[in-house]
Order: C-alpha cells, then sequence, then structure tokens
C-alpha cells in the first residue's frame, strides 16, 4: 500500500500543525471500521477520519460527510464517554512504524482530566483502534484480539497494551549509515530485481516507493541487482535521498492519476516512473489528497463488494423466476390452441353419423374454415367419447390459460420487485443501507433470518428516509430502499404533498413537504434532480422525473413494497448531479 511508514509520518506532521490543541466535539462511527472525530479550536472545526479497514487504512482530515447509524456502535459510544471535551495534545509516531499515538488530556465524568492515548495501528490484516488509559492499559478496541487467535500479542480490555512486534531483518532506512549500506549491499542476492531487494531489506517503504527508487538510479524498475554496473552507487544516492528527505521533512503530496483523471496512487514525493503515461499532480495537502483519493465512489465500490453475497442471492433468484417464466409463457401459448380443441369435438359431434368405434382419422367438412379438417380419432373410444375428450382437453387448456395468466403477471412483478432490489444494493451508502435491505429481503422470504437458540430477535429500529432542504427552504425526503420508498410515501407524507419518481425505471421515492401549497421552481427542479441521481439513471445526462400529489399515488394491488400506481402527474426533465445532492442533503448527526 502507498501510506507506507513515511507517507504517515507526512500525514501526523501536517495533521499536528492543524488539529493540535483542538477539542473532541463529538464521535460519530458510520462504518464498521471507520471513526469520525469532530474537532474544534477556536476559530475552526475540523472532521478527523481514521479508517481500519484492510483495504483502504488511513488518518486524514475530510470534507465528506457520512450517514450515520440510528443506534450507535458500542465502540462509538464507549469513545463518546471517555474523548467527548477531551484536548488533543500531541500525535505521535514510533519510529519507521505504521501507528499513530493520539495523546489527550481527557476529564471523567467528574470533570478530573487525566491522559488517554488513541492508538491506531495501520497494518495490513491486523489494523485496529485502541484506547488506553494514562497507565497504559487498555480500556477497550475496535478489534479484540486474543487467544488462539493470537500467540504474540493480546489485545483485549484490561490488559497491558503493547506494541506490535518490529519487522525482523529489516533495516530503518532514516538511521542508515554509510558502513551498515556497505555491509547489507554486499549481501545482497544477484537474480533479485532492485525493488524486491529493497522492499525486503529496508522498512518503511513502499512497493511503488522502491520501484521510485529503482527508476531514479537506473532508468527502470524492473532492472535486477545483477544488472548494474555501478557497484550500487547510484542506488545508495537515491535511497539516502530519500531518506534525506524524510529526515528535514521535506514531504510533498503528490497525486497520480489516470486518463479519465480518476486517483490511482499518491506519494509523499513526485513520482518519475510513469514518464507521463499517468498524471503526476501536486496537491494542496495529504488530507485533501488522501480525501479525494478515497472518494464515495470507492465507498461504494466497497460498500458493493460487502454486499456481494446478498447480490449473488438476488440475482438467483432472479434468474430461477425468468427461466420459470419461459416456460409459463410457452405454455401460455399452447393454450392458445384451445379452440381448435372446441372446434374439433364440435365437428366429431355433428359427424356421429358417419363414425363407427375404431375409426383412426375422420375427415369431414371443416365448417369454421374452408375445406376439409382431418382429425385424428383414439380406436379405442366411441365416437362419443372421442368428442368428450377434445372437449375436456378445451376445458384444461382454458383453465390452464388463466392459470398461467397469473402466474406469468406474477413472475414479472417478481423479477420487477428484484430488479427494484439490485438497484437498491448498487446505491446503497452505508452498511445500514445494506443491512436494511437485508431485513426487506427477510421479511419477502428471499433470505432466511438467522437464528440463534435462546437469542432474542431485536426488531430493528425504524427506517428513516435521506433528508435534504431545498435551495427556498422547503424540507425534501427520499426513500433509501422499497420498504423506506413505501412508508415514505404511504404513511409519513401528506397528501397534500408532491411526490417525484424517475418515468419508468427504478428509483427512490421522492417527497417534497410542501404542507399543502405549491412548491417553487427551484424546489421542484432540486427534488428532480434529486430523484434522477437515486435512480437507476443516475450516470445518464438527463432524466425524465414525473410528479404528481401524493393522494394521486396507490399502492399496486398484489405488489411487493414500493410498487405504486400513479395518475395526474407532470413531467420534468432533470439533471442527476452529485454535487447539487450533496449540496442539498442533510446528514443525521
Amino acid at each position: 500500500m502507498p501510506l507506507d511508514a513515511l507517507c504517515i509520518s507526512a500525514v501526523r506532521e501536517e495533521l499536528s500543525g492543524q488539529i493540535v490543541g483542538t477539542k473532541i466535539d463529538k464521535v460519530l462511527q458510520p462504518e464498521r471500521d471507520v471513526l469520525i472525530l469532530n474537532l474544534r479550536g477556536r476559530n475552526e472545526a475540523f472532521r478527523l477520519l481514521i479508517s481500519a479497514g484492510s483495504a483502504d487504512m488511513r488518518v486524514h482530515l475530510t470534507q465528506h460527510r457520512s450517514e450515520n447509524p440510528i443506534t450507535p456502535p458500542m465502540f462509538c459510544m464507549l469513545l463518546r464517554k471517555h474523548l467527548t471535551g477531551a484536548r488533543l495534545l500531541s500525535i505521535s509516531q514510533p519510529p519507521a512504524e505504521r501507528i499513530l499515538e493520539f495523546v489527550l488530556d481527557a476529564p471523567d465524568a467528574f470533570g478530573v482530566t487525566s491522559e488517554k492515548r488513541l492508538v491506531v495501528e495501520l497494518i495490513a490484516k491486523s489494523t485496529n483502534i485502541i484506547l488506553v488509559d494514562n497507565e497504559g492499559i487498555i480500556i477497550d478496541c475496535l478489534r479484540r484480539v486474543g487467544g488462539d487467535l493470537s500467540e504474540k500479542r493480546s489485545v483485549q480490555p484490561g490488559l497491558k497494551y503493547k506494541k506490535p512486534p518490529v519487522q525482523e531483518g529489516k533495516t530503518d532506512p532514516l538511521d542508515l549509515t554509510t558502513s551498515q549500506w556497505d555491509e547489507i549491499f554486499a549481501s545482497n542476492k544477484p537474480e533479485s530485481s532492485v525493488d524486491k531487494w529493497l522492499l525486503s531489506t529496508f522498512s518503511a517503504l513502499s512497493p511503488l516507493i522502491c520501484r521510485e527508487i529503482a527508476w531514479r538510479a537506473y532508468g527502470a524498475c524492473d532492472i535486477k541487482l545483477n544488472d548494474i554496473c555501478d557497484g550500487g552507487a547510484a542506488l545508495k544516492r537515491e535511497l539516502f535521498s530519500i531518506a534525506l528527505t524524510a529526515r528535514n521533512s521535506g514531504f510533498e503530496p503528490w497525486s497520480i492519476n489516470d486518463e479519465h483523471n480518476r486517483p490511482r496512487d499518491f506519494s509523499y514525493t513526485q513520482i518519475m516512473q510513469h514518464e507521463g503515461t499517468l498524471d503526476v499532480l501536486r496537491a494542496e495537502s495529504f488530507s485533501e489528497m488522501l480525501d479525494a483519493h478515497y472518494t464515495r465512489a470507492a465507498q461504494s465500490e466497497r460498500l458493493r463488494q460487502r454486499a456481494s453475497s446478498m447480490t449473488k442471492t438476488v440475482k438467483t433468484a432472479r434468474d430461477r423466476i425468468q427461466r420459470k417464466l419461459i416456460t409459463q409463457k410457452a405454455d401460455l401459448e399452447k393454450s392458445a390452441e384451445r379452440d381448435y380443441l372446441r372446434e374439433c369435438g364440435d365437428i366429431i359431434t355433428a359427424n356421429f353419423h358417419l363414425m363407427k368405434k375404431g375409426q383412426l382419422v375422420l375427415t369431414a367438412q371443416d365448417f369454421f374454415a374452408e375445406g376439409e379438417r382431418r382429425i385424428a380419432l383414439d380406436p379405442l373410444k366411441t365416437p362419443q367419447q372421442n368428442a368428450a375428450k377434445y372437449y375436456k382437453g378445451y376445458t384444461k387448456a382454458k383453465t390452464a390459460e388463466k392459470y398461467l395468466m397469473q402466474q406469468v403477471q406474477s413472475g414479472t412483478v417478481e423479477v420487477e420487485y428484484l430488479e427494484s432490489v439490485l438497484e437498491a444494493i448498487a446505491m446503497a451508502e452505508s452498511e445500514t443501507d445494506i443491512n436494511e435491505i437485508r431485513q426487506e429481503l427477510v421479511q419477502m422470504g428471499f433470505v432466511k433470518e438467522k437464528s440463534q437458540k435462546g437469542a432474542k430477535v431485536k426488531k430493528p429500529s425504524a427506517a428513516l428516509p435521506l433528508k435534504f432542504m431545498s435551495s427556498t427552504g422547503m424540507q425534501i425526503l427520499a426513500g433509501r430502499n422499497n420498504i423506506q420508498n413505501d412508508n415514505l410515501t404511504m404513511k409519513i407524507a401528506a397528501r397534500s404533498d408532491i411526490w417525484l419518481h424517475a418515468q419508468k425505471i427504478h428509483g427512490a421515492h421522492v417527497i417534497i413537504s410542501c404542507g399543502g401549497s405549491e412548491p417553487d421552481e427551484t424546489t421542484l427542479s432540486e427534488a428532480a434532480a434529486i430523484a434522477a441521481y437515486y435512480s437507476s439513471a443516475r450516470l445518464s445526462g438527463k432524466v425524465p422525473v414525473d410528479f404528481t400529489s401524493v393522494r394521486n399515488v396507490k399502492k399496486q394491488p398484489g405488489g411487493r413494497p414500493g410498487m405504486v400506481t400513479y395518475s395526474g402527474f407532470k413531467t420534468i426533465i432533470a439533471i442527476p448531479d452529485e454535487a447539487t445532492v450533496e449540496r442539498l442533503r442533510i446528514y443525521l448527526k
């Protein structure tokens, strides 16, 4: 990962100059492994993001606002108890380690202050956030480790905090001397590539920086040690140059973007190895760079990965119903031939006097069409019995048609519903959204509830819709999933409110709470933009959005959650602009 120990050191220095001395105003935990500390200074407020996710571990200031769960997690409530009102005294980092320690002066319930440390370990596969008291005892941690899970170190409340074991066999490049270099380089393996040798020999360096050192020294990232002919002089020069930059705090935030201006990588020094194939841009700050690198799009991608099992379940159910629909539609087409069976029965009945038992075929005048009709007969049956067989086939086909039409209609509704669930999963913004969708699938019978013997089933909290405030001060609400759409339209909204929905596609129900008055054009336009953004046409340029009074919206008879019919509507063309949606959105605190 590019966030190596030296990059963390650069972030630490930047944060120390901005937030040391501020007080913690609020602690939030929008996701399982993400903390947000709202900090307040004399003239400015900050939002410090701490992520302990294995794929996106980091610490930086953020401008991005996340939706928080209705009920805070236990670890969040514990941190609120111990850290609300605490003053940040310093931020420290053990040498060449991916660990940050936030030293705090925290008051207790009686107003007595004592030193506490919030330790953030940004170590792959063992990331953690640990609260430690003034005696070094662990108060609690995000991930408890102990027993069979860890032979070397236990992380549990009540235990003495111990730092993770230092990497053995690696040298800190910041403390490297010339004599040490000569000794280490002399023992290298010539068949190894320069960048891999650097990575395995020295601590605090990421693969990106190791490749950059190799490129700066020899103009190639994949050059092998046995192909260099200067005895490692250029390699030594560039490694010592990086170390000098770190010792002198010469860090600079550089972002690496692809041809579509999407962040690909980042570093604390200018990266030149891409030679123009990627854009290397100087950022304003490390926090701005990291905030841009881990955008909401990246968060949505991670959420989709977490929801992959749910997506697979929904797609499996949808595909199974679609296969059944193909068979039912084919049978329905066959049932359309029932009139032919009735006609054959009528022709047989009209020709009883010409027939005899044992006859295989009846050729008779076809009084339903011009010419003659050949009708196959059962030789073991009498003429009357053959006619009865055709009439029975007609009656059976007629009944089957009615039943199959019901089944096709029901199956089509089910497929439509499951498609809307897939859209809701794709647009989920938090784990809370994913959990609510799963609960919806449980209620609809597509997913089985996990049961534990003796455990009480906790009823989930009532889902709250997304909230927005228009530029002219009107409240706008939007459902996150089908059940929320139902609750919003059928229970929360007043009959005189305005209802909006993207035309003929899956999307959120959007309500303008206008109290019986007509919404102004600005509010209507902004609400339509919200409806377009929270729909399956989010990536389109322009989206037609229908709007009408809530009283004109009816729940579809026998339909799944979120399925409605509406009348008396008008249509407005909206642009699903994310910037507009974010500007209007009110986040749950």
